[in-house]
């Protein structure tokens, strides 16, 4: 179970990394001789960290890995896993991409970690969303308050101690809650 653990933990790094423009913590995930299939890239784990970076920035302001289902076949010191994502991409034009896949992962232990050797991106499904407002997010002017998002350590996920930093508030009815028309 431990190993298991470890195993789901690593592949979490990498959607964390990349959501987040963390490098350190993306290539944290992968053995230094490591290779990543995954669309136009085939190649080191560090030349598709910088890669998809670069095209993220470029394309979007925001980007969300979400790990769904994953299994996890343990041979000795080599796993092989099978983890299903849905992406979604805020776009600089305004759109927003959505994508549905599988990462297969082969992970090795090595010096008691492990890490990914081989990745492949399995994209199943892609098309784009309709942008609407959020309806929780209107009309709340320190929505951010604890933070703003960010793809740097910046992101309010990096703070330590997590405190709130809002004044409370709780919403009086549904014309409040801003899931009512104008």
């Amino acid at each position: 179970m431990l190993d298991r653990q470890d195993i789901f933990d690593c592949i979490k790094r990498v959607s964390r990394g990349i959501d987040r423009f963390d490098r350190e913590l993306f290539l944290s995930a992968y053995h230094d001789d490591a290779l990543i299939d995954a669309g136009t890239f085939v190649e080191s784990a560090k030349k598709v960290c910088d890669g998809g970076m670069a095209l993220h920035e470029q394309g979007q302001t925001s980007t969300l890995h979400h790990l769904t289902n994953h299994t996890c076949e343990l041979d000795g010191d080599t796993a092989h896993t099978e983890t299903y994502f849905l992406y979604v991409g805020n776009n600089r034009d305004g759109s927003i991409w959505a994508a549905g896949g599988r990462y297969a992962d082969r992970l090795e232990r090595r010096e008691g970690v492990w890490k990914i050797a081989f990745r492949y991106t399995i994209i199943d499904w892609s098309g784009t969303v309709d942008p609407v407002e959020v309806p929780l997010a209107r009309n709340v002017p320190d929505i951010h308050g604890n933070g703003v998002p960010s793809r740097s350590r910046e992101d309010p996920t990096y703070r330590r101690p997590l405190t709130n930093l809002r004044e409370l508030h709780f919403p009086e009815n549904a014309a409040e809650l801003g899931t009512l028309k104008d």
